[in-house]
């Protein structure tokens, strides 16, 4: 009996810790209100975005909306650049670059606008009479079903919150309740850092509500400039439906008092239409939103919008082993990860960077900014605005491979936008055909320079940009999706075509003038970072070439075109290795083995581009590493998970590992290290919050566990040893495949299974052998892969300096299979 009770006891326990570790699987939780926003849990619905604190007594939720920017519609083009263009362009061939910066700064960098920042709405105040003395504390956020709850004790009294973005109703939910009835008293107002109108609504005075403007704007560089006038409207509106009790107003607040329950509405709306218009009525929109919203059950409203959420959310599961860090509070699992072994906050990170992506950008509206959606200054850091020398980008690297492709829409649209926009500013400031935008865009999709030379100089920003539209083409094989794209992609190459610039020693075609963005070589005047042609630039150009050829070849368009591009291809400089074994940054051999600057523009062709492979041309491949490995693991946010991504291309999962614990350390509070890692609430810190940290993780975890971007699907390729067994499905693949899953136990692949959504020749790559399900074994692959979504880049042999004494890339034994699939056929491999 003693046996059987002990045995029942044991059982018991290990069904806690089970149930405990399940319900903590997609969840962040704290035993303690929010000290400052960046302990607030984000929420959003693509358009709203809301910053909950969870304080039982003084409740603040800060509120967003992504379009509401200072500002309104302008341009920002310097067309004083047209006629120094020759002149910059000698300048610099003679090698006199500060004289070149200077002109840069003068005729190129705009006079009239450095963009708009991205403004907060402002905040929702609770003030609830009596919670001081609160007990047994909790708040999380459930990324599983989009939700914030918050639940304390006061007396006798259980209180609980629960608050949601829906994405069916356009509203912020706030549901208030108790477990004993006439015991929720609070206050209800609104404020914002900018001068607002709070008023209660002459229509029902159980809504309060907030009007403003956006705010005007002028830069410090712009000397005796005229602002942009803030344009954009917006009305925010709280409406209170309580349950007993009653709601009353009292100048500018909303009171309720010894209610049961209560139901809160935030609706929010501007005066936005599209970059060129804001004529829209903000009133009726944020009125209709709740009209709409409040004439249904709270249940029901909580139902569609999970379910909607869901519908992203739950395409991709990820297990990588659990260990009992899980049941800890999740400032505690950040704080102790590095140190410890917690695998299943690893898989939480990488979720948390879905779930913000799915909140931050929806179809139909605007693209995630430098902080996703959320944002409570005026003036945020970098304005918060569109930084494209990579930080756009890398918001949506996640975007394609981990299951969100619906989620890409609101940057593709924005390019499109900058395709329209930058035909003029590449007119008129460069006289060159296609389309242009530099460093950095806002709302107004502005396309000419900002911010000084050392920054804007830089007329490769939609070039690389462009690289999303035909990524998207090579996970969904659409050709009317292809056809839709089409005259952007064209159009960047049109304006490569119009500005390459041919260089005086060997004849190579460069973009002229330009930068590596935010760098330069070491001995030149603090700031002076232009340049004659680049490294990136080069690869950025080559990429938006052969993609528009290959473009117009399945659409069948622009035959005449198509020679253009493919001479320009054939001039444009190799990439070379320098005297330290490195991948060149510039044309010249200028790096220097000390400098560990954050930005390693030169590795694009590493990741995100497919230009560079241990398979195809181990001297690039061995230069891009020992150029990684000279600028150091040390950095901070988006570069942290950069690397992250760069050296899961390397094939090496435990430095990509190592790179995964170095930001996942906890910063932000009094007795926490200084620099980049992760705060409290799981947003990355730069320092500040910069959200493409978030999406740098998540993107590089997905490249450990599946790349499909050099010739084959390659499965586990760079899984670091402390995940020996784990599972991963719905992950997709280039060319319509899907791994509807993926299993391995102590590092070998187990099972995978891999849908085809288009057919085609599936070639696998892996550590280890595989069989089909029932025994049959499978064809080793040679040759190309005659999948057209496999084709790879042919680049020329690099010039690799005299000096260099490269030791050779030794890889894993791996193993190349081949099997043909027709639409919809589900392929299932065994490890043998």
């Amino acid at each position: 009996m003693k046996i059987i009770l002990n045995t029942f006891i044991l059982i018991c326990i290990g069904i806690g810790t089970c149930v405990a570790q399940n319900n903590n699987k997609n969840k962040l939780w704290y035993n303690a209100p929010a000290a400052d926003w960046n302990e607030a849990l984000p929420l959003g619905n693509g358009r709203l975005g809301a910053m909950v604190f969870g304080n039982p007594v003084n409740e603040n939720i800060q509120l967003n909306e992504n379009t509401l920017w200072a500002g309104g519609p302008h341009r920002n083009d310097n067309a004083a650049a047209k006629t120094s263009l020759s002149e910059i362009r000698t300048l610099l061939f003679d090698k006199k670059y500060t004289e070149a910066h200077r002109l840069a700064d003068k005729d190129f960098i705009s006079k009239k606008s450095h963009g708009m920042p991205y403004e907060t709405v402002g905040n929702l105040r609770l003030n609830f009479e009596n919670h001081d003395n609160f007990s047994n504390y909790h708040r999380e956020l459930d990324i599983e079903n989009a939700v914030n709850t918050t639940t304390y004790t006061v007396g006798d009294v259980n209180y609980k919150r629960e608050i949601f973005t829906s994405f069916t109703d356009q509203v912020i939910v706030i549901k208030l309740s108790a477990s004993e009835n006439g015991k929720i008293s609070f206050s209800a107002s609104m404020d914002r850092p900018k001068p607002a109108m709070v008023s209660i609504s002459t229509e029902d005075n159980n809504i309060l509500k907030m009007t403003g403007l956006s705010s005007d704007r002028i830069s410090k560089r712009i000397k005796d400039g005229t602002p942009t006038k803030g344009q954009v409207e917006f009305e925010s509106r709280l409406k209170i439906l309580q349950e007993g009790g009653k709601t009353s107003a009292k100048a500018e607040h909303l009171v309720v008092s010894r209610a049961n329950s209560v139901t809160l509405f935030i609706s929010i709306a501007t005066n936005f239409v599209n970059y060129q218009d804001i004529s829209a009525d903000p009133h009726k929109r944020a009125a209709d939103y709740i009209a709409k919203a409040e004439n249904k059950a709270y249940h029901q409203l909580l139902k569609d919008h999970t379910a909607f959420y869901q519908k992203y959310f739950k395409r991709v599961e990820l297990d990588l082993g659990v260990t009992d860090s899980i049941n800890n509070t999740t400032d505690v699992r950040i704080k102790e990860f590095s140190t410890g072994n917690d695998p299943a906050l690893a898989a939480l990170y990488f979720q948390f960077g879905r779930y913000l992506l799915i909140s931050s950008s929806q179809p139909g509206g605007q693209p995630g900014n430098l902080q996703g959606l959320w944002c409570n200054q005026l003036t945020p850091p970098w304005k918060s605005a569109y930084t494209v020398n990579i930080n756009t980008q890398m918001n949506y690297w996640p975007a394609e491979v981990t299951n969100l492709s619906e989620m890409h829409e609101p940057l593709i649209q924005m390019v499109r936008e900058l395709s329209e926009a930058g035909k003029e500013t590449a007119e008129v400031m460069y006289g060159a055909d296609g389309w242009v935008t530099h460093h950095n865009t806002d709302l107004w999709r502005i396309a000419g320079p900002v911010d000084g030379a050392t920054w804007g100089m830089w007329p490769t920003g939609g070039t690389w940009l462009s690289q999303h539209l035909w990524e998207k083409f090579m996970f969904n094989g659409d050709l009317e999706y292809l056809r839709s794209v089409y005259p952007a992609m064209k159009g960047a190459s049109e304006f490569c075509l119009s500005f390459l610039t041919e260089e005086p020693d060997n004849g190579w075609l460069i973009m002229l003038p330009t930068i590596s963005p935010e760098h330069g070589p070491k001995g030149r005047d603090k700031g002076v970072n232009i340049e004659a042609g680049t490294t990136m630039d080069n690869q950025l150009v080559y990429d938006i070439l052969t993609k528009t050829i290959a473009a117009a070849k399945l659409l069948d368009v622009d035959s005449n075109l198509i020679p253009k591009m493919e001479v320009a291809l054939s001039k444009l400089p190799p990439m070379q290795v320098g005297k330290y074994n490195q991948l060149q940054e510039w044309m010249e051999d200028l790096d220097d083995p000390e400098d560990k600057h954050r930005h390693v523009s030169h590795l694009y062709g590493l990741y995100p581009s497919n230009l560079i492979s241990p398979y195809r041309n181990s001297e690039l491949f061995e230069g891009a590493k020992n150029t990684l490995i000279q600028r150091g693991d040390p950095s901070t946010g988006w570069s942290m998970n950069w690397k992250i991504n760069l050296w899961a291309r390397l094939l090496d999962g435990n430095h990509a590992y190592k790179l995964m614990g170095d930001q996942i350390k906890l910063v932000g509070r009094p007795d926490s290290p200084k620099g980049g890692g992760t705060y409290a609430n799981m947003l990355d810190a730069h320092p500040p919050f910069q959200i493409d940290g978030n999406f740098g993780f998540t993107s590089g975890l997905t490249e450990m566990l599946v790349q499909s971007h050099d010739g084959a699907i390659h499965l586990i390729p760079a899984l670091p040893d402390v995940w020996k067994d784990g599972r991963v499905k719905g992950l997709r693949a280039r060319g319509g495949f899907e791994i509807t899953n993926l299993e391995w136990e102590n590092g070998e692949i187990v099972k995978a299974v891999i849908k085809s959504n288009l057919g085609g020749n599936l070639r696998i790559r892996a550590y280890n052998k595989l069989i089909l399900e029932g025994g049959k074994m499978l064809k080793t692959a040679l040759g190309t892969n005659s999948n057209t979504f496999y084709s790879v880049p042919e680049i020329k042999q690099p010039l690799v300096s005299k000096e260099a004494k490269l030791e050779g890339v030794t890889l894993k034994k791996s193993y190349l299979f081949d099997i043909e699939t027709k639409v919809g056929e589900e392929i299932i491999l065994v490890g043998k």
